[in-house]
């Protein structure tokens, strides 16, 4: 499979994986042939990548920390909180309790994977694939911190919930200067209500917008004032933020992009030991994308190394007089080799 922006699909290519709606239900499956229209479909409402088969690339594996049965039920249990939330009535904390199971059973049990944010958002989707991927990339890094099982569980379900504020809110309410109105605030009322939760998983909602130094929101807490929790939140939360969001040019801000601007956040909007935490968990560059290599050779992400991140394999594919060759570059037994670009 190869992962490429929208801009660069074509009729009659295959779609690598599947697409879902808000309430998990398939929109277009694996494997299905693209049309004119169901690319111009993708395109409206608001895919920016997807992935496409590629017969030189049918070997290569995407292993996925969450299976996609247990991700479309994050999906489909998401969709039904913020309803239940915007409609004014008690959403089922049993419900996400027993969602939040299977995703952690899932980590545990993959826990040699890297965090490989795969799913196509869209913009029905959007919300939805943002919690869930807070919610697995912090649930890793716990792991990672050797939290114990209720404390992954707190993370995970605070993780999970975290932006509850926002719904219902108008987008004005977090600019107005009432701190009470922000979403962290909201959000930490609505969770602390809820007697199946601990306190901490309301002071995630209310934490995951302060900075370390001092500097953010709602209460301008700092240092060890912002719980753990909150701080690991923080990270995942940024992350996804960024990776879902456009640069200064206009271009889709990639993996390693995303990592060196949160490396310039360390010790000020972010913990530095929970970020060095996360940098070991995240596909930097995610198997499928396109790549130039310093030495001008052009080719595909197609493996990766748990702690080694940046250093993935890089297979590349040469067609010259009907003849094919195909190099594979380990950059782990690659010292002097380094990845240039990512190509869009």
């Amino acid at each position: 499979m190869k992962y490429v922006p929208i801009e660069a699909l074509e009729p009659g290519q295959y779609l690598g994986r599947t697409i879902f709606s808000s309430n998990g239900a398939v929109l277009l499956s694996e494997g299905v042939q693209l049309t004119v229209y169901m690319i111009n479909t993708l395109n409206r409402i608001g895919v920016t990548f997807v992935y496409i088969k590629d017969e030189h690339y049918d070997d290569v594996d995407i292993p996925e920390v969450v299976s996609e049965e247990t991700k479309r039920a994050v999906i489909r249990q998401m969709g039904e909180v913020f309803e239940t939330v915007r409609s004014g009535k008690e959403f089922n904390t049993k419900n996400v309790s027993v969602t939040i199971d299977s995703l952690l059973e899932d980590i545990l049990k993959n826990k040699d994977v890297l965090v490989h944010l795969s799913d196509i958002r869209s913009k029905e989707n959007a919300d939805y694939i943002h919690a869930m991927n807070v919610c697995m990339m912090s649930a890793v890094v716990g792991m990672n911190m050797s939290f114990t099982p209720t404390q992954m569980k707190e993370l995970a379900i605070g993780a999970l919930l975290h932006d509850i504020g926002k719904v219902g809110a108008a987008a004005s309410d977090d600019a107005d200067g009432d701190m009470r109105r922000h979403h962290t605030w909201r959000g930490f009322e609505t969770l602390k209500l809820k007697r199946e939760y601990s306190l901490l998983i309301a002071h995630v909602a209310f934490q995951h917008h302060e900075h370390v130094d001092g500097t953010g929101l709602p209460r301008g807490l700092g240092g060890d004032a912002i719980h753990v929790y909150a701080k690991i939140v923080a990270v995942a939360n940024t992350y996804d933020n960024l990776v879902s969001s456009m640069d200064e040019k206009g271009r889709r801000i990639m993996p390693h992009e995303a990592c060196e601007r949160m490396m310039a956040m360390a010790g000020r909007q972010l913990d530095k030991d929970v970020l060095v935490e996360f940098l070991k968990t995240v596909s930097v560059y995610p198997t499928g994308a396109s790549v130039r290599l310093t030495n001008k050779e052009v080719g595909v992400v197609v493996g990766q190394h748990r702690g080694l991140p940046s250093r993935p394999v890089v297979r590349v594919v040469k067609q010259d007089d009907n003849q094919l060759e195909v190099k594979e570059f380990d950059l782990a037994k690659h010292p002097t080799l380094f990845i240039e670009a990512v190509l869009m």
